[in-house]
């Protein structure tokens, strides 16, 4: 009988780390596919299991948003009662949402093995939850799948690096193999009626930007100061925070869209000027596809990009914004900080040689 993989995903980031590990998983291991229902709008969630091509969950445990405590304990006692009923050798969980934390805690509890991918992260800012759920999952996890030299010494500083294992970057692996359906397959282009280098691409989804009226406002006024159309896909709550502060923004300028689907973006970003988000997700996305990014934080914990000029922090300053929008950063693309896009055969040798 083949061991069981209990594998929790919620959010758009972690629905595409999944689908490369999952296809590999699956040839060895018995595979269950919990989805806690942190994205729940269809563009976030179902869409993406269509495109790639991503088993349907098993579970769908409808959690939908909510407070952070609030949805992370209603996740955290509806994943036990999975673990409970499925007796998993191993919880897998990616990245450092709320979903994230919550799996990482009720493997641990149940002493089930758990694996964390992207471990190691960090962007040294304790007042990003992203930054307490990443912390807390390394340091209750019994193996850490790590994309970078700097998220292993981080984890080394922390004193985990006897259960970190440099693996590289998930996403590139999921890149690499739609990036060519994305050019065959997504016609958002001419929907759009864009042209390449004609656009800035920019995605805000941030609670320290969408949920503060004042960063909001900055951030909107400086997408319209630039020099090209700014195509901006919102996130549900985004769009909602824009709408109930009332934020004024030239139309034109600024073209809201419902969230996009994974083969739009990465022809989006294939295409743009540049990318102007709070995304860490989408900062990788564009350094593979070669195209630079403004940063709309005052940290990122994809450190290497921003120390090789690919990424500027711009926070929520109306000047930065344009500024780094406007100009060129002359980066230097020959690097290869996140493997070569072999990661999940990486973390599938791991799997089999311990569990």
């Amino acid at each position: 009988m083949k061991k069981k993989i209990i594998s929790i995903i919620g959010a758009r980031p972690q629905f595409i780390k999944c689908a490369p590990l999952s296809g590999v998983l699956r040839e060895q291991y018995k595979e269950i596919l919990v989805h806690t229902g942190q994205h729940y709008d269809r563009n976030m969630s179902r869409l993406f299991f269509e495109e790639l091509n991503i088993p349907y969950p098993d579970y769908n445990l409808g959690i939908g948003s909510g407070s952070h405590g609030e949805q992370t304990g209603k996740m955290l006692q509806a994943i036990e009662k999975v673990l409970l009923k499925e007796k998993g050798n191993l919880v897998l969980c990616y990245g450092d949402t709320n979903s994230t934390l919550a799996a990482a805690l009720a493997g641990a509890k149940l002493n089930i093995p758990v694996a964390h991918v992207e471990a190691g992260l960090r962007s040294f800012d304790r007042s990003m939850p992203e930054e307490s759920n990443r912390i807390i999952a390394d340091h209750v996890s019994d193996f850490l799948f790590v994309p970078s030299k700097a998220g292993m010494r981080n984890l080394k500083k922390e004193g985990l690096e006897d259960r970190a294992y440099m693996v590289g970057d998930i996403m590139y692996d999921a890149l690499l193999e739609n990036i060519p359906i994305a050019m065959k397959r997504s016609d958002i282009m001419d929907r759009m009626a864009l042209k390449k280098n004609e656009y800035y691409l920019a995605t805000v989804h941030r609670a320290s930007n969408t949920d503060d009226r004042q960063n909001l406002a900055k951030i909107l006024q400086a997408f319209t100061e630039l020099d090209k159309v700014v195509v901006f896909p919102a996130h549900p709550r985004t769009a909602g925070f824009i709408k109930k502060y009332s934020i004024q923004f030239d139309k034109k300028k600024v073209r809201i869209i419902p969230p996009a689907g994974y083969l739009d973006i990465l022809k989006l970003v294939k295409y743009c000027s540049k990318v102007l988000t709070d995304s860490g997700g989408l900062q990788k996305e564009a350094f593979y596809l070669k195209r630079q990014v403004v940063v709309l934080r005052e940290e990122s914990e994809w450190t290497e990009l921003v120390e090789h000029g690919v990424s500027r922090l711009a926070g929520t300053d109306r000047t930065r914004i344009i500024k780094y929008a406007l100009t060129d950063f002359r980066s230097k693309w020959n690097f290869y900080p996140y493997g070569k896009g072999d990661t999940a055969e990486r973390i599938m040798r791991v799997l089999k040689n311990n569990i």
